[in-house]
Order: structure tokens, then sequence, then C-alpha cells
């Protein structure tokens, strides 16, 4: 996604969003981003997986756009063999590589890169929130299933890509993102709800892995302020501050949407399921404590900062 910081009666850029869904629309966090910069007055451009950006048509858009948002890549809601794994990681790379190289070469260049990353780059734990300064990357147990050191590697690889090549008139900040809620249809909380409302909203496993999460009003306001701070760069939290466990998640979502019981599953229940369902049992069983450290330091308000809160505002707009 590119974007210029102008209103649309000045604009002398457009958005052009990068989708990593097969159609010319985006996916639900392109959604979410493409909705708040047309009523703020942008040009919205769709760029979907079936006119993939080249290097020439990149060059071009970035020649007049202020700012570079890349949230392109393959869903990892599939299961890791070989050639998921391959396009996992190609979709992630070649994107990135082209807007490195486009920016670089730029006349013009962007004044920021905001690129996409994720809060699975921290460690799967419980004892201590991760924070941009002090928290784990990559595996901390050795325990961990393998596939859990496949995803942190992959966010690895897609920062350590925008980083190789200079770009010394771009600033980049990389979004460590949490789960983006919005009321959407098929994003994240309406799979969730679907699920409580079935009477399957139980807690998953043993219930003390830390879901980190973020309420789609304070994922736009986090990013229109990284958008405008020319002082952050580097790695970026966006989550809620206040993560907490499956099982707490889970009761708040079923009083949220008035369903008095949840069905619970047993990690092997869910690791059948996962089979079937052709996805990894990560997704649900990592424990992603994350907090926002430079948000907060940066003087950013949540306005959803608990979960009981924001669990009730999406539920009603869900409705």
């Amino acid at each position: 996604m590119t974007c210029s910081t102008q209103p649309a009666s000045a604009l002398s850029s457009r958005i052009d969003v990068y989708s990593p869904c097969e159609h010319p629309h985006p996916g639900q966090v392109g959604n979410v981003l493409s909705r708040a910069f047309t009523a703020a007055g942008h040009k919205v451009t769709i760029v979907s997986r079936n006119h993939s950006p080249t290097y020439a048509n990149l060059a071009e858009l970035i020649e007049t756009t202020d700012v570079v948002i890349n949230l392109a890549g393959r869903s990892v809601n599939c299961r890791y063999s070989p050639a998921n794994r391959k396009a996992i990681i190609d979709s992630r790379t070649i994107t990135t590589k082209a807007i490195s190289q486009a920016i670089q070469n730029a006349t013009k260049p962007p004044k920021t890169w905001l690129q996409m990353s994720t809060a699975t780059i921290y460690a799967h734990r419980y004892d201590a929130p991760n924070d941009e300064a002090t928290g784990i990357l990559g595996t901390l147990h050795d325990d961990v299933p393998e596939t859990w050191r496949f995803s942190h590697d992959v966010a690895l690889t897609r920062e350590r890509t925008a980083q190789e090549i200079e770009t010394p008139h771009t600033r980049k900040v990389f979004l460590r993102t949490s789960l983006v809620l919005s009321p959407d249809r098929g994003g994240v909380f309406d799979v969730l709800l679907t699920l409580v409302r079935r009477g399957l909203g139980g807690t998953n496993g043993n219930g003390r892995q830390y879901i980190s999460w973020i309420h789609d009003a304070d994922f736009i306001r986090a990013v229109n302020l990284l958008m405008e701070r020319t002082d952050l760069d580097g790695p970026v939290n966006l989550a809620a501050p206040n993560p907490l466990p499956n099982k707490n998640f889970m009761t708040a979502l079923r009083k949220a949407a008035k369903m008095p019981f949840g069905l619970s599953a047993t990690e092997w229940m869910l690791e059948l399921g996962a089979l079937f369902l052709r996805t990894e049992t990560e997704l649900i069983l990592k424990s992603r404590r994350v907090i926002p450290g430079r948000l907060l330091t940066a003087g950013f308000q949540f306005q959803y900062p608990v979960w009981p809160a924001a669990v009730r505002d999406l539920f009603e707009r869900w409705k």
C-alpha cells in the first residue's frame, strides 16, 4: 500500500494496497486501512496477487508517494508443507525486495515506509511480556514444535529483507502487529464469534497462553501516528497494553455475546481439528504476550486498552 498524507483535493499520489488475496480486494487489515484512508479523503487503488507489483510499476508509483505501507504476504493459516513454506516466505520477500529497490532508486523517495511484521516474532512465553526493548525474539524453549520455529524465521526474514537495502532518505517502521480485531465478516473476530455462538467458544488447550490483540480503531490511530511521527523508526509493537490469557479472553467474548457456555478443546483435539482444517495449532496455542512499549512512550492513548470494553464495542458493531 502506498499512500499520500494529503487530502484528496491536493493529492499528488494515491494509495495502492498490495493485497494478500487472489481478488482485487484487500484482506482484513487492508480493508480496515483502506476504509480509514478513504474516509479521510485519500484515493485508494487495490493491487491484488493477480496483478502482482513488478519493480517497474512499483518504481512509477513510489515516485509520487509520501508513505509506503506494505501488507503483502500469503496467509499462514495453512499446513506448513514445503510448498506452503516456500510460498509464505516468497510472498513476503519478493515484494519487499522490489519495494526496497524502487525506494533506493527513486529520484523522489517516499518519506516513510511502514512494513507489516508480526507479534509472532517474539518467543512463546508466560513469564513476562515482550516489548521492543527487552522482548525475546525467536524461540525461547527448545521443546516448542518445529512449526513454531518456522513462523519465527518467517517474521525475522521479513524484517531482515527490508533492512538489507539502504534507503537513507526513507524512514522504515516495522509494524509488529498482534491480532487486529474488527467486525468485518470473515475476519478474525467474526470467526471467533461464530465459534462462540455455536457453543465452541471455551478454553483452548490449557488456557494459559496469552492473546495479544488490538481494536481496529486503535490500529488505525496507531498507523496514523507512525505516519506523522518522524522520530519513530524500527520495530513498533501494535498491540493493546493488556494482553490476557486465552481462558479470560474467551470468557469475555462469551459474556459479550450472551453465550453462557462454551465447550473447551484439549491440545489433542486442537491438533486433530487443525489437521482436518489444514492449518496449524500454533495460531491458537502459542503464547503471544506483547505490549506496545514504544507507542506508550510516544504518548499514544488507547481508546480500548482492555479486552472487555473492546469486545463489547466490536460485538455491537458486528450486530
